[in-house]
């Protein structure tokens, strides 16, 4: 497989992840910083598991990131590019309308 398909597979991965919103609430909770798993599945009126398996999804595809403190993991965006695509989308949507 040449590079740029294996590249375009894996943009298109990438976009199935964001293509659920369910993981997109999720990501949107953690714009303004970082939560553990009790405190989105309180803001999102989900249950631990489902946020723990959106987050697992998440964490795999290295759009969002976990850090311990004490017996809690907090969890975060990966970095300003996940912030930043979901800004662009916004964009676009309201353009649109």
């Amino acid at each position: 497989m040449n590079d740029n398909l294996k590249t375009t597979d894996e943009l298109a991965e990438l976009f199935k992840v964001f293509g659920d919103s369910t993981r997109l609430r999720v990501l949107s909770v953690l714009i303004d910083g970082e939560l553990c798993v009790q405190d989105i599945a309180d803001s999102l009126d989900m249950t631990q598991s489902a946020i723990s398996h959106q987050l697992k999804i998440l964490k795999n595809s290295h759009l969002v990131k976990s850090r311990r403190e004490g017996k809690q993991i907090m969890y975060a965006l990966d970095d300003d590019h996940v912030r930043t695509i979901i800004a662009m989308g916004m964009e676009h949507i309201e353009e649109a309308h």
